[in-house]
């Protein structure tokens, strides 16, 4: 399978080839004083972002259409928007301590593309065939790529105290890698769900304009926008307990585990459904 994907899918192959190189410098970056291996870092993560983009696009032009209604198309540009949100993450805060779930997580998408492959070139069912469709997928997508970003955070928050690997990330400034400012993750997550909770936001009104325009109505009530629905609850309770009753800690690193949980099946495990 996988000779058969560098084969036929070299940009495919490439662009995962290269989260990889990059996850594994962002890593030896860690212990490494010379700052040249965060930076090569950095360079490889957006050279593979350019190839994920380049994916993305040669897959429309194939298609004719925007590359979003099977799994392996949407994986590709989940991974894509991961890439992108991280990498302005990076730029924001000037630390590049967190790029090994980052690019861990594009690699992921990436990889479970190869597993539940799915890359023949289907049409669009009529229900899709919508201007909403495209601006509803692409706010959603990246919106989730906003809050797996900050579940990353929130797994190293709870894996600090336990793990002496990981409890240096916590204690470590930026300027052992960037900046020399002290890393407040509890911020990094709390800043990343507001982002994130806007798009869900945006997504779920965009979705019922065009649930109207389809179904005749805002709400039709199917399991998806259940769980759509659920999943802006969540992140909306994080929010509103951080603020009003100062979750901090691990209450607040739980809830966006729950919270990733949620999109995750709201995602990937609808099929599992009746």
């Amino acid at each position: 399978m996988l000779q058969y994907i560098a084969v036929e899918y070299p940009l495919f192959a490439a662009t995962g080839a290269l989260y990889a190189a990059a996850m594994a410098l962002y890593a030896a970056a860690w212990k490494s004083t010379k700052k040249v291996v965060a930076q090569a870092g950095t360079a490889l993560m957006l050279a593979a972002l350019v190839l994920n983009l380049g994916v993305f696009i040669a897959r429309w032009h194939e298609a004719g259409r925007a590359p979003l209604k099977s799994l392996f198309e949407s994986l590709v540009f989940f991974a894509l928007c991961i890439a992108v949100v991280y990498a302005f993450f990076e730029w924001i805060y000037k630390t590049r301590a967190f790029g090994v779930p980052a690019t861990l997580l594009a690699l992921g998408c990436l990889a479970y593309g190869i597993v539940r492959w799915d890359a023949e070139i289907v049409k669009l069912p009529p229900a899709l065939q919508s201007p909403w469709f495209v601006p509803h997928v692409m706010v959603y997508f990246v919106g989730y790529a906003a809050v797996a970003i900050a579940f990353a955070l929130a797994a190293i928050q709870l894996l600090a105290p336990r793990v002496p690997a990981v409890q240096r990330l916590l204690t470590m400034k930026a300027g052992s890698i960037m900046t020399g400012e002290p890393l407040d993750i509890e911020k990094m997550s709390y800043e990343l769900v507001r982002f994130g909770f806007v798009l869900l936001t945006i997504g779920l009104l965009v979705g019922s304009v065009w649930a109207k325009s389809a179904w005749g109505d805002f709400w039709v009530w199917d399991p998806k926008e259940n769980c759509s629905l659920v999943t802006w609850l969540v992140y909306g309770g994080y929010l509103h307990l951080r603020r009003v009753r100062g979750w901090r800690g691990e209450n607040g690193a739980w809830l966006l585990i729950v919270g990733f949980a949620v999109v995750m099946f709201t995602y990937l495990g609808m099929h599992v459904l009746p």
